[in-house]
Order: structure tokens, then sequence, then C-alpha cells
């Protein structure tokens, strides 16, 4: 396992000391919603969730990111819309000892805030879809996703009413985004609760599943990392994560090997062993299900970008 990767899998396993905490996002009662940048390693970068819609914008850098039950790898410019109590976190591919400054643009805003403008600005209500979706994480593509990057980054440039119009301004855009620039991310996700037991066996799970992406990973041998049986590690797995063991490990393995077909020229058959699959045509099965192409359409299609 290379450097970037050991350090990215370490801060997963870091998540075992920080269970998924509730944001206590500020409000200021004279703006719409917050806007901060952040960098990493920073205490805004961390497993986490709040009632406040966010928009969340990468500037720079590549790692893995999990929204609710999603978990796939991130590149610079991607841009996400995290719904209402939706965990949340971006892992960073990073050296020993690397800062990245400014990796991170949020602008975050409040249902309440949503609800009280339409009661005066009926126009408004063409958001309700957009925000009712985000329930499930959206990630933006193309010319909405670079259209949206500019306004998030112009709210934190003004204030007053041209910082207004910058809000209204990203809304429309994510709101009229053609069906081809957006995806949805996952299941819709029940708001959580406060189970730091349940959340810290997640977190160690994690750790470990990624610390051992190319071995023969089983259930048994993670419930016993974290010292419990089978049938009570799965069940508390599946209700504490939003999904089953099986499927956490698949998602993660894939996700790694989307990051190798893009970022290296590894034989597809070595990708499918680096990330643990030990059948090439299960792995091509798998990489189809999940992504719609066989992995060597992935590479085709993301060196054409």
């Amino acid at each position: 396992m290379s450097m970037q990767r050991q350090k990215a899998a370490a801060a997963v396993n870091r998540l075992s000391s920080t269970p998924a905490a509730r944001e206590l996002v500020p409000s200021d009662p004279e703006l719409s919603g917050r806007w901060h940048r952040h960098g990493v390693p920073s205490p805004y970068s961390r497993w986490n969730y709040h009632p406040e819609y966010e928009v969340h914008l990468i500037r720079v850098g590549t790692g893995r990111y999990i929204v609710g039950d999603h978990i796939d790898t991130f590149v610079a410019g991607q841009l996400v819309l995290v719904g209402s109590n939706v965990p949340h976190h971006w892992i960073s591919d990073l050296q020993p000892g690397e800062v990245i400054e400014d990796r991170d643009v949020v602008f975050q805003f409040h249902a309440d805030w949503i609800r009280q403008c339409q009661v005066v600005l009926p126009e408004l209500v063409d958001v309700n879809t957009l925000l009712k979706r985000s329930a499930c994480g959206i990630e933006f593509l193309g010319a909405t996703a670079r259209a949206g990057a500019e306004e998030v980054e112009a709210i934190g440039e003004t204030s007053g009413a041209k910082r207004l119009q910058h809000v209204f301004a990203l809304l429309a855009v994510l709101a009229s985004a053609p069906r081809s620039e957006y995806r949805t991310l996952g299941n819709a996700w029940l708001p959580p609760t406060d189970n730091h037991a349940g959340a810290e066996i997640i977190d160690r799970a994690f750790g470990f599943i990624l610390q051992h992406l190319r071995a023969d990973l089983s259930l048994s041998a993670t419930a016993a990392v974290v010292g419990m049986s089978d049938s009570a590690f799965s069940r508390t797995f599946k209700r504490t994560s939003g999904q089953t063991f099986s499927d956490t490990v698949r998602k993660l393995r894939l996700a790694e090997a989307c990051k190798l077909l893009r970022d290296t020229d590894l034989p597809i058959a070595a990708v499918c062993d680096r990330v643990g699959y030990t059948n090439l045509s299960n792995f091509n099965r798998q990489f189809r299900r999940q992504h719609g192409v066989t992995p060597s359409q992935y590479r085709s299609q993301e060196r054409r970008r």
C-alpha cells in the first residue's frame, strides 16, 4: 500500500476516537447562511452531521469521501449538496506532515431560512425538489458544477445585497441542473441518533477495512477486531451505517479501483489484485454493477475528460 493510501486509511481510522458528531453551525442573524473555508488537517474536517443543508466545494486535492451510505473518491472541483442531518466526511490523500490550505469552501443554511423566504418570495418553492433530493446527497457535474463553484466562492467575497444575489444564484444553478449534470449519491438518510457506542464500532471497522482492502476481508475478522460476535456486529453495522458489511467492503474496494484506474497505468488485472479481488471476472462484474461501465471503459472515459 502506498504512503498516501496508508495516510488516508489512517485518517479514517482516527474516526474511532471521533464518532459522527453533531456539528453546531454558528448562526448570525444578519446573514442568510454560514460561509467558510478550511484546509486539512483541521477541526472542521471530520465525520459529522448537522440540521443545516451544506454546499461543499473541494478546491484542491484528491481522496475519498463518505456521504450517507455512499463511498467514493473525489478530485478538485467536486461540488456536493449534503442534506439535513446526512453524515459526511472528506479524507484527503496526504503525504506525512502535509497540510493543504483552503481545501474546502462550505456554505451552510437552515431549512427555516428557506421556509421564511418562501413566505415573501414564492418563486423559491422551486428549490423544494432540490432540497428533498439532497437527503441522498447530490454531486453536481460539468457546467453546473463549475457555475455553482463560482457562486459559492462569490458568496464569501461579497456582502449585503451582492452576497444575497450570489446565494440565490447558487440555489438557482443547482435547482435547474440538467439531469446529465447531477447524480444522487446514496439512499435517503434517516436523522442519525447519538449512538456513540455504535458509531465507535463503525469507526473502528472502517479503519480496519481500509487498512486491509487487499486482504481476504471477512465479517468475522472485523467483528473480532471490535470485540463482538459475528451476528451482533452485523446487526450493529447495518443499523448504524445504513448498509451491510459486504456492501461497504465492495464500495471501498471499487472506489480505490477507480482511483487506480484514473491515476495509474496499471493493467486491469493488477488493479483487481490491488483492491482485494481474486477473480478478474467477478471484479469486472462488480465494477460494472456499481458504475455502469467496465474498468477499461471507465479508464477511457476518465482520460478523455
